[in-house]
């Protein structure tokens, strides 16, 4: 009931169970189930973080390994008293969602015949929650730790360059090598376009060039050349151009493709979609916080391949 609860929605798993082993169940008793499960798997998931945490540092097998954190968010529809006293992102709007912040480790196995660099398919673990950046910081940190993150002889974050990620890398992995997702960068670079020249615009080849070669410095001079007629683009264009001056540290990308670094978020952007998107953002859902949380957690055990382990510690 758990696992079907976690995957669809609670009547469509009804009917999976009826048909596939003939058990007669409400609805309701599996959404019941599969989020007492859920808040059963945060709270061992918990205990394991302390255990991480408290204890020696847990040996890994990634010495060889390029080894990856990664973390984005995303957000979930919820109920109107989850919402309360919270601002939407447009000016004038009120939130209809909540953030669930979604983390995932992995590590890097060489490069393929093009020379890309390759991810262990089946070193992917997730940690994610509803929850301030504050606390996730720590469970992803936790999570890394359990990997084996002590013993990496390189570790890669990669984000998408908002300050609260800026800030969890420099907190918790202060010596790891930390790129702004690439594509995350052309899409700020188009943003300074549009504002210059138009909702249509697209970056011309010139700045491309540049933020390929890590010439963030030589970007901003050419893309700051032309200021905007109004004063809310030129405010809107300082706060683009400030993304670059902020990240300019994390974006030398011709050197990590030299060195065959992922450059993009990919992992966790699939993540976001899998984990969360495929079973929580689906059309006319409204979770509560709790209740989120709990699908989510449970989520993250399964596709971490972890269930299992879960299950067992039950009977101990």
């Amino acid at each position: 009931m758990a696992r079907a609860g976690s995957q669809t929605q609670f009547e469509q798993a009804a009917e999976d169970l009826f048909c596939y082993a003939g058990l007669s169940l409400e609805p309701r008793e599996i959404e019941r189930v599969a989020e007492e499960v859920g808040r059963q798997v945060e709270q061992w998931l918990s205990e394991q973080q302390h255990q991480v945490l408290q204890g020696p540092p847990v040996v890994g097998a990634h010495t060889q390994s390029k080894f990856y954190i990664s973390f984005d968010g995303t957000g979930v529809p919820v109920r109107k008293n989850e919402l309360l006293g919270r601002r939407g992102k447009q000016a004038a709007g009120s939130a209809r969602t909540r953030e669930v912040k979604l983390g995932c480790v992995f590590t890097q196995i060489g490069v393929d015949e093009e020379g890309n660099p390759r991810r262990d398919s089946d070193s992917t673990t997730y940690v994610g929650a509803i929850e301030s950046s504050t606390l996730f910081g720590w469970r992803l940190y936790a999570e890394a730790l359990r990997r084996g993150v002590a013993q990496a002889k390189e570790v890669i974050v990669l984000t998408d360059g908002a300050r609260y990620n800026r800030t969890i890398a420099q907190t918790h992995f202060p010596q790891a090598i930390h790129i702004v997702d690439l594509f995350h960068a052309y899409e700020h670079l188009n943003g300074i376009a549009q504002t210059l020249r138009g909702s249509e615009a697209k970056a011309p080849k010139a700045w491309r060039d540049r933020l390929e070669a890590g010439n963030i410095s030589g970007l901003l001079r050419q893309a700051g050349k032309q200021l905007p007629t109004t004063a809310a683009s030129r405010k809107l264009l300082r706060k683009q151009l400030g993304y670059f001056e902020n990240n300019a540290a994390q974006m030398c990308y011709a050197e990590y493709r030299e060195k065959k670094f992922f450059v993009g978020s990919g992992v966790v952007e699939a993540g976001c979609r899998t984990v969360i998107g495929q079973r929580l953002k689906q059309s006319g859902m409204r979770w509560s916080v709790r209740g989120a949380n709990a699908i989510i957690a449970l989520r993250c055990c399964i596709l971490s391949g972890r269930f299992e382990d879960f299950w067992a510690s039950r009977t101990s």
